[in-house]
């Protein structure tokens, strides 16, 4: 009897540990394409000033 519960709780555990790495994972995605979104916009201030001149 005694197996069967822990046998449970490790399970839990790594539901748990896999809930946590996928939430960083799509906080870091949405991060990375704020970051790209935000390159892409400098890039283009930087051709219209150059293209002012």
């Amino acid at each position: 009897m005694e197996y069967a519960s822990t046998d449970n709780t490790i399970w839990y555990i790594l539901v748990v540990l896999g809930l946590i790495y996928l939430v960083i994972l799509f906080r870091n995605k949405r991060a990375n394409k704020r970051r790209r979104s935000r390159k892409f916009m400098e890039g283009k201030r930087r051709n219209e000033r150059n293209n002012e001149q």
